[in-house]
């Protein structure tokens, strides 16, 4: 090759290291790798779910709780004002 040209590339050369083939087994003990993988993600992802309806369930609680104790401070300052009225 002269100084100045370049090889062009065809796309049946490989830029990047070739895949070596596996066997049966080989195969198998990667699928078997990614199910067990995936049913791991499965059980986090239920564990998560269970534990965000965990959650929603405490901050309605929460929600509850905070509305009442406003009926509550709205009915005591009422009272306390009427109480007031009635000592001047």
């Amino acid at each position: 090759m002269c100084y100045g040209q370049q090889r062009s590339f065809s796309r049946d050369e490989n830029l990047t290291p070739s895949r070596t083939l596996r066997s049966p087994t080989d195969n198998a003990i990667v699928v078997q790798n990614l199910r067990d993988r995936l049913a791991e993600t499965e059980a986090r992802l239920a564990r998560a779910r269970a534990r965000e309806a965990e959650l929603s369930r405490c901050l309605n609680e929460m929600k509850r709780f905070v509305s009442v104790m406003e009926i509550l401070e709205t009915y005591l300052k009422r009272r306390f004002r009427e109480q007031q009225d009635d000592v001047e």
